[in-house]
C-alpha cells in the first residue's frame, strides 16, 4: 500500500513536471522517440516512462544493450549498423567516446546516475563474506565459478579489480565473461556461484539473492549518462524526455532501482 501511494504522488509530480517540460520544448507532441539504453538504466526507466509516454502522448521505442563490447546487441554496434535513435542511455565514458566518433551531438550528455557495482548468489544459498578486502578476496578464491558483465563493470573486475587483489590468474580459469544475458540469470540458474553486476542490474532478476556492494576500497561508481543522437528524427522531444530523465521528480524511482540520481535542480 505504501508503495502505491508513493508511486501515487512521484506519477502526479511527474506529471506536472513533464508538462512543463512540454512547453520548454514547444509543445510537440504524438511523435516516436526511439531510445537506447543500457542495464544499469532499465529498472528506473522502465518505472519512469509511462508516466512520460502518458503525459506527453508521445511513443518511446526502446533498445536494450551494453554500453561498450563487441555484442551485436550492444549500443555501439546498434550504432555502427546505423539503426535509428534520438537518445542513447550508457556509461559516460562510452557516451563521450561516441560523441568524439560524431555518433552523439557534442554539448548533448546529461548525467543522470551514479551506479555501484554488487555481489550477488544464488537464492537460498549462503551469502559470502565480501565486507573487507581479505574477505573478498577470500571468497573469490573458494568460489566454484564466477560470472561478471561484459560492459563497464565486468571490464572494471577483469582489468583492475582482480589485479589489484593479485588474484587475476588464480580466478581465470573458473571466471565467465556474460554478454548477452544479466548475470544474475546466470547465478540462478546455477550456472556460476557469485555473480558481479551493476547493483541495478542484480535487484530485479528473481532467483538470486543480493550480497551487497563491493568493499569502498575496490568500489567503482560509474556516471551513467543521456545523449542526443547526432541522427535524431526528433531532437526536440529527446530534449524534453532526457530532462525528464535527469529530474528530481524522477529521483524515487531512480533510488528504488538502486541507483543514486544526479537529479538537477
Amino acid at each position: 500500500m505504501e508503495q502505491m501511494k508513493t508511486m501515487s504522488r512521484v506519477s502526479k509530480m511527474a506529471a506536472l513536471f513533464v508538462a512543463s517540460i512540454l512547453l520548454f520544448a514547444g509543445g510537440a507532441g504524438a511523435e516516436e522517440i526511439r531510445v537506447m539504453t543500457s542495464g544499469a538504466f532499465t529498472a528506473a526507466y522502465l518505472q519512469l516512462i509511462p508516466e512520460f509516454e502518458r503525459t506527453t502522448q508521445n511513443k518511446i521505442v526502446t533498445a536494450y544493450g551494453a554500453s561498450m563490447g563487441n555484442a551485436p546487441d550492444s549500443i555501439p554496434r546498434r550504432l555502427e549498423r546505423g539503426e535509428p535513435v534520438d537518445v542513447v542511455i550508457l556509461a559516460a565514458d562510452a557516451l563521450e567516446e561516441l560523441t568524439r566518433q560524431g555518433k552523439v551531438v557534442p554539448g548533448s550528455r546529461v548525467d543522470l546516475v551514479r551506479s555501484s557495482i554488487g555481489v550477488a548468489v544464488r537464492a537460498g544459498a549462503p551469502k559470502p563474506d565480501i565486507g573487507t578486502l581479505d574477505a573478498l578476496k577470500r571468497t573469490l578464491l573458494q568460489a566454484k565459478s564466477i560470472a561478471y558483465s561484459a560492459s563497464a563493470s565486468g571490464v572494471y573486475l577483469s582489468q583492475e579489480m582482480f589485479p589489484r587483489l593479485g588474484i587475476a590468474d588464480q580466478i581465470r580459469g573458473k571466471c565467465k565473461r556474460i554478454a548477452n544475458e544479466p548475470v544474475g540469470a546466470v547465478v540462478a540458474r546455477g550456472d556460476a556461484e557469485i555473480g558481479f553486476q551493476q547493483i541495478s542490474e542484480l535487484l530485479p532478476v528473481p532467483g538470486i539473492d543480493y550480497v551487497g556492494p563491493l568493499p569502498r576500497e575496490v568500489q567503482k561508481v560509474t556516471v551513467f549518462s543521456a545523449g542526443i543522437a547526432s541522427g535524431a528524427k526528433h531532437p526536440d522531444a529527446a530534449r524534453a524526455l532526457i530532462k525528464f530523465l535527469a529530474s528530481p521528480d524522477a529521483a524515487p524511482a531512480i533510488q528504488k532501482s538502486g541507483l543514486e540520481p544526479i537529479a538537477s535542480r
